[in-house]
């Protein structure tokens, strides 16, 4: 609800016109949209998510300037809406706009340093490679042991079982 107190009517549809001619049924704003594909980025929201917010949540009713009793978009809207954009080479439209206003407003500096805290990427990453490296280490072993002893290893390895459990590569 902030959202719109402090910034106002963020996306206008004219920033959006190449991409959604006035031909034809008339559909969801095309700002209106932008607003709703910024706040479920923020809020982590699948497409069904999303659309069922504005359905039913009165806050992004508020935020998007609509009615309480408004019917709301089918989910499908917001990624059609997304592919319209791609196809007209807009995809970096909303960025820009968002990082316009903010930028006016002073909540975003231009030319300063990015700090992130890499440490859970690093940590991820680094799981990530030993998790690699002990399932290469296992295939590189049996695959030694198929060569050298293949009669005891299909003895001691349930060759059906294994193959369907461990049988996909570790980096796939």
């Amino acid at each position: 609800m902030r959202v719109r107190d402090e910034l106002g009517e963020l996306f206008e549809d004219a920033e959006f016109a190449e991409a959604f001619g006035a031909r034809g049924w008339p559909g969801w704003s095309p700002g209106q949209l932008a607003l709703v594909t910024v706040l479920q980025f923020a809020e982590n929201l699948t497409n069904r998510a999303a659309a069922h917010r504005v359905r039913y949540g009165m806050d992004l009713n508020y935020t998007l300037g609509l009615e309480l009793d408004d019917p709301g978009f089918d989910a499908s809207v917001l990624s059609e809406f997304r592919t319209r954009l791609v196809e007209h080479g807009m995809e970096e439209k909303v960025l820009d706009l968002l990082l316009t206003a903010l930028k006016d407003l002073g909540l975003v500096k231009a030319g300063g340093r990015q700090r992130t805290d890499s440490t859970r990427v690093l940590a991820a990453v680094r799981d990530l490679n030993r998790l690699e490296l002990a399932g290469e280490t296992l295939w590189a072993a049996l695959e030694a042991l198929a060569c050298a002893a293949p009669d005891w290893l299909a003895q001691a390895v349930p060759v059906r079982e294994w193959v369907e459990r461990y049988g996909p590569r570790t980096h796939s």
